[in-house]
């Protein structure tokens, strides 16, 4: 039985790591995929290709998930064609590692930007759409690291963190509508985004 048949889903930054494998297994489980990508339109059509042979309806988006614009557009362009999002996925992220002391403004607001602002503007613009629709399911990818700090990672960790803190607070706000918000803080995990990671620490955490 597939457990999510006929349900839609919005995938936000689903070319890769985690996002790839969330977005393989709800096709697996019968549900459409819509998800977003930042730059490889050849990657996006090649997984539209492979997912779609699930039986169910694959479409990428090239968005940039820190624009309040394109957060709004998206949303958009999917309600044109699809009646009802039954699940958002937040998972789009990036790191810009560097101590404290040397990480420049760029970085930090990077990294704030696509992994925080954006998981508040998609939730932001779906809700609208779940709350007419009286339900609907968001899950916040977030971070071991949002709860531990890290070295070298006071951006991402303070992103994380701040996702953590913005799940509970939707939560109360909209549990009361059968919206049902959570957040998800997966360890490392290999990834194109973890083989960035100095090799004496990821062997560390491996051990």
């Amino acid at each position: 039985m597939k457990i999510l048949k006929n349900k839609t889903a919005i995938i936000t930054g689903a070319t890769r790591g985690i996002g790839r494998g969330i977005a393989e297994t709800f096709a697996k489980q019968g549900a459409n995929v819509l998800f977003t990508y930042s730059s490889s339109s050849d990657l996006a059509k090649q997984i539209e290709k492979e997912l779609s042979a699930e039986g169910v309806i694959v479409r990428g988006y090239k968005s940039d998930a820190s624009s309040f614009e394109d957060c709004q557009k998206l949303v958009e362009n999917i309600t044109q064609e699809f009646e009802v999002i039954d699940i958002l996925i937040n998972n789009a992220g990036i790191t810009k590692d560097n101590l404290s002391l040397r990480m420049t403004e760029k970085e930090w607001n990077e990294v704030i930007q696509i992994n925080l602002t954006s998981t508040f503007l998609l939730c932001k613009f779906s809700l609208k759409k779940m709350i007419k629709n009286k339900q609907g399911k968001i899950i916040n990818i977030t971070s071991v690291v949002g709860h531990t700090g890290n070295i070298g990672q006071a951006n991402y960790a303070a992103s994380k963190s701040g996702i953590i803190g913005f799940s509970k607070s939707l939560a109360i706000e909209y549990g009361k509508k059968n919206i049902k918000i959570n957040c998800i803080s997966p360890g490392f995990i290999k990834s194109e985004m973890t083989e960035k990671i100095n090799d004496n620490f990821k062997e560390m955490m491996k051990q």
